[in-house]
């Protein structure tokens, strides 16, 4: 580790311990910065204020501390708030703000742009741009005002979480852990459109839920919208899920946006219910939400709540989802920066 452009938020205790060791900081000090990063969220080396004027000067030499704040925030008429951040290369990503009564929900980007190429995505149309660091994933839930007043935190923004594995779980490390914002994993939840090289490591280092992107449960039929099941099918992601237990406070879900004519019949019904068989999950259905030049509508709700209320009688609970911030762009799929375009 070179103390020398070494960023402070993003990273994690041992590696505060060593650049302590590195800098000659006084034993204890690697803890103290993070109490300071994670638990009171200084806004300035100088603010650290037990540590020595002499300590605090060379962190200052070597160091930054990472955060960047909102270069801008949309508000819905729901209340719904989307902000607007740049990354350190030049890109931008987006996350969304969702209150619903006592919950303050985060969603937050983990890529700029996204290499999975789904059909109904707008953040799939930028393409990947680069992979967001630990300290920009992190920033999205410090640098913002309602900070404090977060409740949940979902890996549902710009991105696929297990594409970025490593800073994914860095950040999520920070998030749960003791020396860092002591979160609760039941209050954090992943999205994945289900890369199956990286689903176990997620599932073997974190007690966060899962939510995987389905959205068609025939092989031929969801590689027309979501090209990763040529390299990883939903079978073989719900074979992993059966490995796990979630039976007590981790939760699988099964997202799924409801396409008029395309996987909303009788026929995919019956097949949902055999691929999810041996799993106790519940399955979200997603109203979609029109992106310029897209092929796919909505189906009318009234057969959206049909098809809900099947799948509920068939034996796997199923919710509708609420759309949220649909007018500033920040609903299920839309997260999408003009400011990239």
């Amino acid at each position: 580790m070179t103390a020398s452009r070494y960023t402070l938020y993003g990273s994690s205790l041992d590696e505060l311990k060593v650049l302590a060791e590195e800098l000659g900081l006084p034993r204890f000090a690697h803890k103290q910065i993070a109490r300071w990063l994670y638990t009171r969220f200084v806004g300035s080396i100088d603010s650290m204020t037990d540590l020595s004027k002499a300590a605090r000067s060379l962190l200052e030499e070597h160091c930054r501390l990472g955060l960047s704040a909102p270069l801008k925030v949309s508000v819905s008429a729901d209340g719904t708030k989307k902000y607007l951040f740049a990354t350190s290369e030049g890109e931008y990503i987006e996350s969304a703000l969702i209150p619903d009564g006592e919950r303050m929900t985060l969603c937050v980007s983990s890529q700029a742009g996204c290499r999975m190429g789904c059909k109904f995505c707008a953040t799939g149309r930028m393409g990947f741009r680069h992979q967001l660091s630990a300290t920009e994933i992190i920033n999205q839930v410090i640098s913002i005002p309602e900070r404090d007043s977060l409740t949940n935190i979902v890996f549902m923004g710009m991105g696929e979480p297990l594409d970025n594995i490593d800073n994914v779980l860095r950040a999520l490390d920070i998030l749960t852990s003791e020396w860092g914002m002591a979160w609760s994993p039941t209050r954090i939840t992943v999205s994945t459109a289900g890369v199956a090289r990286t689903l176990p490591r997620l599932l073997d280092e974190q007690k966060v839920h899962i939510a995987v992107s389905l959205h068609n449960p025939f092989s031929e039929e969801r590689k027309e919208i979501m090209p990763i099941e040529n390299a990883y099918s939903i079978v073989e992601v719900c074979n992993i899920l059966r490995r796990y237990d979630f039976t007590h406070q981790r939760r699988v879900s099964f997202e799924y946006i409801v396409l008029d004519g395309m996987n909303d019949t009788p026929r995919h019904i019956k097949e949902l219910c055999r691929l999810l068989d041996g799993i106790k999950c519940r399955i979200n259905l997603i109203r979609f939400h029109r992106i310029p030049d897209s092929p796919f509508f909505s189906p009318q709700l009234e057969r959206i709540l049909e098809f809900r209320d099947t799948l509920t009688r068939r034996g796997i609970q199923t919710t509708l989802r609420a759309s949220r911030g649909e007018d500033i762009e920040a609903a299920c799929g839309l997260l999408s920066t003009a400011e990239q375009r």
